[in-house]
């Protein structure tokens, strides 16, 4: 048994192992049962603690496409800063996926708290009991590290608790419950009428990329890079969105990527909305789009900001482990298969 320093925990039976990353084979990978109405569908929080509000719109939201929800067990629970023990979310994410009844696994917030899973989830009992695995932002750890191990696809699109916009269900309808192939994932005309920098589009680097989709939260990437649990990012189509980060900070973890996770041998990288993360009117720094020139401009693929996902409320919904190609011109990323059977 293993003893979780600072939580007094023990998570027997589960040694943590880490390995060189790479990504599965096209012959391993593992596409999900497509959603239909009426299917269960199971909330946890495998990261930040969600109040009774946020968890009520989640279940609300889940409701709106017809699903059925069962809550995770400790889905209430708080831990300081995360939602319960570390061995009590990760219960909740093994029960969900062993219950033959659930066909999805939906996390109801992100926040923090995923990585410290990872040494010890059942990556066995995922392989053999694959099912639709959907959040965003901390989820990213999961999304990765489940790929890497099993070749299951995951799904980093809206949590639970986020706005069910009607940008939102269309992609969630189209990519979890139609498997559409090919689908366009294109930005929404709203973004015209924002006056927020943060939603302009930028062609960093012109041309089309096709590869398979990896990536999520910068700072959920770079924290994972030389972990053993983060898929190698060269030759993949690479996806990355931030909130909330200085732009020097933005800088540090691009070159993290740059240096330990192969960034610049991707295919193409397309970068999301990057909510909150300009400098300070004082401060003495590069701007966002200056950072991002500055650590990507010399990474010889198709590069472009601004494609609808990240911390916002229309966001698409992205299948990590499925061939896609992102057009700089048009501002689109297509999906060339369906993620789901």
């Amino acid at each position: 048994q293993l003893l979780v320093a600072g939580l007094g925990l023990t998570l027997g039976g589960c040694t943590p192992q880490l390995k060189a990353a790479v990504y599965p084979a096209e012959s391993s990978r593992i596409k999900p049962r497509r959603l239909q109405q009426n299917d269960l569908v199971s909330l946890i929080s495998p990261g930040s603690y969600i109040d009774d509000e946020g968890l009520e719109k989640a279940v609300k939201n889940l409701e709106a496409f017809g699903f059925r929800v069962k809550l995770g067990k400790y889905i209430r629970e708080q831990y300081g800063y995360v939602a319960g023990s570390d061995q009590q979310r990760l219960e909740d994410l093994h029960r969900a996926f062993s219950d033959d009844e659930v066909k999805a696994v939906w996390c109801v917030r992100g926040g923090y708290g995923c990585s410290r899973l990872l040494p010890y989830i059942d990556y066995a009992l995922i392989r053999s009991r694959p099912k639709v695995l959907i959040g965003y932002s901390d989820i990213t750890a999961l999304l990765n590290a489940i790929y890497l191990k099993t070749g299951l696809v995951g799904f980093h699109g809206p949590v639970g608790a986020s706005e069910l916009t009607d940008y939102n269900r269309l992609h969630i309808e189209a990519v979890l419950m139609e498997g559409k192939s090919p689908w366009a994932i294109q930005r929404p005309a709203t973004y015209g009428e924002k006056t927020d920098a943060a939603y302009g589009y930028n062609k960093m680097r012109s041309g089309e990329a096709e590869g398979v989709l990896l990536g999520g939260n910068l700072s959920l990437l770079a924290a994972m890079a030389g972990t053993g649990y983060l898929p190698d990012l060269g030759g993949h189509l690479v996806f990355i969105e931030e909130v909330g980060e200085k732009p020097y900070r933005v800088d540090r973890m691009l070159t993290q990527l740059r240096q330990s996770a192969d960034l610049t041998t991707a295919n193409g990288i397309a970068l999301g909305v990057f909510s909150g993360c300009e400098a300070g009117e004082n401060d003495r720094s590069l701007s966002l789009s200056q950072t991002l020139e500055d650590r990507l401009g010399s990474v010889k693929c198709p590069i472009a900001y601004g494609f609808p996902f990240g911390h916002i409320t229309d966001q698409c919904t992205l299948p990590v482990g499925i061939k896609a190609r992102m057009n700089v011109a048009e501002g689109s990323i297509e999906l060339l298969e369906a993620a789901v059977i």
